[in-house]
Parts: C-alpha cells; structure tokens; sequence
C-alpha cells in the first residue's frame, strides 16, 4: 500500500532521520491563538470587575440561558440526588462501583504530619492541611463527562477540602443527568450552572455570589484551558492539558483488533490526539494496519478517529523492546500499555508515563473510568516532570520548626557564618543576638 493510501503512517525506528520525524510527528503547540487570547483577555477583566453581572451576560451569550441572576445559576441539592434517582439500576451502580474504587486507591495517598525531635530538643516536622475551597470545572452540552467529577471530585473529598464547588455549562438548558449524579454521590457541596472561561474566572477572583476558590481542577476547551494558565498564581491550577494520548508496546503476542481499538480510543476524543504503536513484529504491524481499515467504517466517531490516526498517528517498527522503551521515554506518553506476553520485567525500564496499564488485559478504558488510578493525566511530554492527579494535589506542606536554646547555640552560629558570606548582615545579627555569651 502507497503511504499516500495509508490511514496512518507507518515508520521505521531504524531508519537514520527517524528521531527527527518522532520529534515533529509529537510536537504540539499549545498556546492560544490571538481570538481566543483576546476573548479570554476580555471575560476575565469583565468578571474580574462586576463579578455576577458579567457571569450572568456571558451565560445568557453563550449558553442562551434567560436568567436574570446567579441563584438561577445554582443547583440544589434536591436535584441533584434526582437525577441520581432518576439513573437505570446499571448507570446508578456503575457509578457507585466506580466511586467506590476510585475512593479506596485514593485513600491510599493521604499523606499525614509529622515531625521529629533531636537531641537538644529542636523539633522540625511538616504539618499536611487540605486545600480549604477548591473548584471544579465539568464539560458540558455535547461533551459531558461523569467521570471527570469522579477523578477529581473523589481525591479532594480524601484529602479533605473544605468545599468542593463544580461549575458545568448547560447550553441551552441542557442537563447531563449522569454528570449531576456523579456529583450527588461524590458529595459535591455546590454546583453551578456555568461554563467557559467565565467560570474560570468567577471560581478564580469571586463573585457577589460564587467563593473565591483556592485551586481549580478539570478539563475544557481551548478558551478554559487558556483562562486557567491566565489565572494561575491567584489560584493553583491542575495542569493545562494537551490532546488525549496513548503509546502500544507490543512483541506482535496480542490480538490485532484489540490494539486498533485502544488507537481509535484515544484518536475518537479529538482530531489532535494521539495514537502511537510501537511494535518487533513487522507482521503484526500489518495485521494492525489491516485491523484499523476493517474496523474504523464501524465507528460512529470514525472522522473523527481518521483525523486523529492521518494527522498525529503512527505504527513504528522497532528492533527490539529495549528500543521501544527508549522510544517511549523521549515520548513520556499520558497513557502506555505494555501489551507484551511477559511485560513484568518491562515496567521498570519505563520512568516516563502518565499510566502504564500491564498486559493484554489493561485496557486503557478502565483506566478512564473505574480500575481506581486516576485519569487526570500528564500530557505533552510533561510526564517526564509531572505526576497523576492525586489527594497530594488537594494538600498542601507547611514546614515546622521549632529551635531549642541549645539548638539555637549551634545553628545560630552556622547561620551567622552564611549570612555574613551572602552580606546580608540583619540576618546575620538576628541569628547572633540568641548566642550565649
């Protein structure tokens, strides 16, 4: 088949330019074009500046919603236990399965003071406090996703935030029951109907009715993506995320429908995401390719997915697994699997990923939805540095210290012998001024 033909690129990680076209098939540029720069420029100075007013101007704008103030916005409670009710029995306990098991791995990262004693009596130590308000931005109208409140909802409720406030548009009054459900079980204390980077910026400066947040969590489009890189230092952000991600690596011992499925499964979330094999068996690198022809016409996303797979996609012919998981760390993917016949001695090899999901088994979807990890990933490379969302995201480290006289003795004199080298002599002398003598 002629590459002109081909619904993915196929390469060859031996050839001598092959890390230059890696290089460019994995580069992104994530910043914000001029419009959504400008627009975004101007509805945080709006809401920055009337507060209310401008939430509600801009949700009549954007969404079409008559309301003529923010308690129109809110939800209560009642409905949100309704549409909980309201679920079929196999939605309603899906979701409290998955709840549940994204609770119990979380519980497992709760970090907790302490603090130690020396032997003249100085203490030191670190006290671990929950964030006290944190805000949670949900996806609304076409893209509505429950599980998002799961993944972020569930670890600030661990680490003990004090109020967990969510924002969802609701274009045109259109509510996602399951959305509102995921937060009724999670236990999210109040949820508003808003959207785009006015949410942003309501859950970031405050309203006359909405609560200046600490942090603000979740994903959206280009414009809140933008709004949240603008605000952070008057609050803390998550991560601005890229395109959704996926790294295969396989030795040809699986099944070649499942690995074109886990490709399309990232590919259908958006015409820029990724989906990478790496592969040592050229043969089953064909069987793949032969996989995706026969199965994308099946897919109600499938423009979608040939986007994704022509633009960003490829199936790489590698020499070896010692080969693929130096390719895989120069990638740092949000999502790899090691769809190996043995891939216990591969894991280690691995230091940068989001997620590694073990075996033929661990399909990357259960990972999105209900294993227990979480999904709020790394992405863009950034797993080389960054790390899951987890309950540490909804704590923060405050130092303890706590000098004795006999400490102070000797600290005050290595103290006083520094700050004199850096010619900061206040320090010095504040240091100088416990010595004994």
């Amino acid at each position: 088949m002629s590459d002109s033909n081909r619904l993915i690129r196929r390469l060859d990680a031996r050839d001598p330019d092959f890390l230059a076209t890696l290089d460019a098939l994995l580069a992104f540029e994530g910043s914000a074009d001029a419009r959504i720069d400008a627009a975004v420029t101007e509805i945080l100075s709006a809401v920055r500046t009337t507060g209310d007013a401008a939430v509600i101007e801009y949700t009549r704008r954007f969404d079409r919603l008559d309301v003529k103030s923010m308690a129109g916005l809110e939800l209560p409670k009642s409905e949100l236990k309704a549409a909980l009710d309201g679920l079929t029995v196999e939605q309603r306990e899906a979701l409290r399965i998955a709840a549940d098991r994204v609770r119990l791995y979380h519980e497992r990262q709760r970090a907790e003071s302490w603090d130690y004693v020396e032997a003249d009596g100085t203490r030191l130590g670190q006290k671990v406090t929950p964030l006290d308000r944190v805000g949670l931005y949900v996806p609304g109208g076409r893209a509505s996703y429950p599980s998002s409140v799961l993944m972020n909802a569930v670890p600030a409720k661990v680490a003990g935030v004090g109020e967990l406030i969510m924002v969802v548009p609701t274009p045109n009054g259109e509510k996602n029951p399951l959305v509102l459900a995921a937060a009724a079980i999670t236990g999210v204390d109040r949820v508003f109907t808003i959207g785009g980077a006015q949410a942003v910026a309501a859950l970031a400066y405050g309203t006359q009715t909405l609560p200046q947040v600490d942090k603000i969590v979740g994903p959206g489009n280009a414009y809140v993506a933008e709004a949240k890189r603008r605000v952070f230092g008057t609050v803390g952000i998550d991560m601005v995320a890229g395109p959704s991600e996926v790294l295969v690596i396989s030795d040809g011992s699986g099944h070649s429908d499942w690995v074109a499925m886990d490709l399309f499964a990232q590919a259908e979330h958006d015409e820029l995401a990724q989906s990478i094999l790496l592969c040592t068996d050229s043969a089953f690198i064909d069987a793949v390719e032969a996989s995706i022809e026969r199965l994308l016409p099946t897919m109600p996303r499938r423009e979608t997915i040939a986007a994704s797979l022509a633009n960003r996609g490829a199936l790489i012919h590698v020499a070896s697994l010692e080969q693929a998981c130096a390719i895989a760390n120069r990638i740092a993917p949000e999502h790899l699997e090691l769809s190996l016949d043995e891939p216990e001695p591969w894991i280690d090899r691995i230091r940068h990923a989001g997620a590694i999901f073990v075996g033929h088994w661990s399909v990357e979807a259960l990972g999105d939805y209900c294993a227990g990890p979480n999904h709020v990933l790394p992405t863009m490379r950034s797993a080389r540095f960054s790390s899951p969302l987890g309950v540490y995201d909804f704590q923060k480290r405050t130092s303890i210290i706590q000098i004795s006289e006999a400490g102070a003795q000797t600290l005050g004199r290595v103290a006083s012998t520094l700050a004199h080298g850096e010619g900061l002599q206040a320090h010095a002398r504040s240091a100088e001024m416990r010595l004994r003598g």
